[in-house]
């Protein structure tokens, strides 16, 4: 911002525009520069990717070998009720339904990887928003989104 009013302060100064201008410029330079802070601080975090999906269905294993056959997906962490299905750095959780309430398929949540994963720092602006953080891992939180969606906050380093 200051090399921004030095500029214009140049500018009025070598004659290049008069102080209605200048005062202009510097105002609309001020609420330009207090707009962009305003959204770079309410935005919280910055997403860069999405980290899994994870997705309830009748019979995993049938899920499994579906998307394993015809998208090729590399079958992970098969325990008998659950798997991982990654591609391109990308996976599906694929999980029996819980529940008799639920039916599938259901996508369970769709977890965001964000920059700069801090635990404290995200639970703490999680909490601040009023979202009720829960952890899931010591890289994660589940929260609710404005619809009552199960959305989960992840760190880079968490994997498949």
């Amino acid at each position: 911002m200051e090399s921004i009013i030095a500029r214009l302060l140049n500018d009025f100064e070598n004659g290049r525009m008069n102080r209605r201008q200048l005062i202009q410029s510097i105002a609309a330079a001020a609420a330009i520069s207090a707009s962009a802070a305003e959204a770079a601080e309410s935005t919280g975090f910055k997403a860069v990717g999405v980290n899994h999906i994870s997705y309830m269905v009748a019979d995993y294993t049938k899920t499994r070998d579906f998307y394993a056959d015809l998208l090729g997906m590399k079958v992970s962490g098969d325990d008998g009720k659950q798997c991982n299905l990654t591609f391109n750095g990308n996976w599906l959780l694929a999980r029996n339904i819980r529940g008799a309430d639920r039916k599938p398929p259901l996508v369970d949540h769709i977890a965001f990887t964000i920059d700069n994963w801090d635990k404290d720092k995200v639970e703490t602006e999680l909490k601040r928003r009023g979202l009720d953080p829960r952890k899931d891992t010591d890289n994660s939180f589940h929260v609710k989104d404005p619809d009552g969606y199960n959305l989960q906050i992840s760190g880079k380093d968490m994997k498949a």
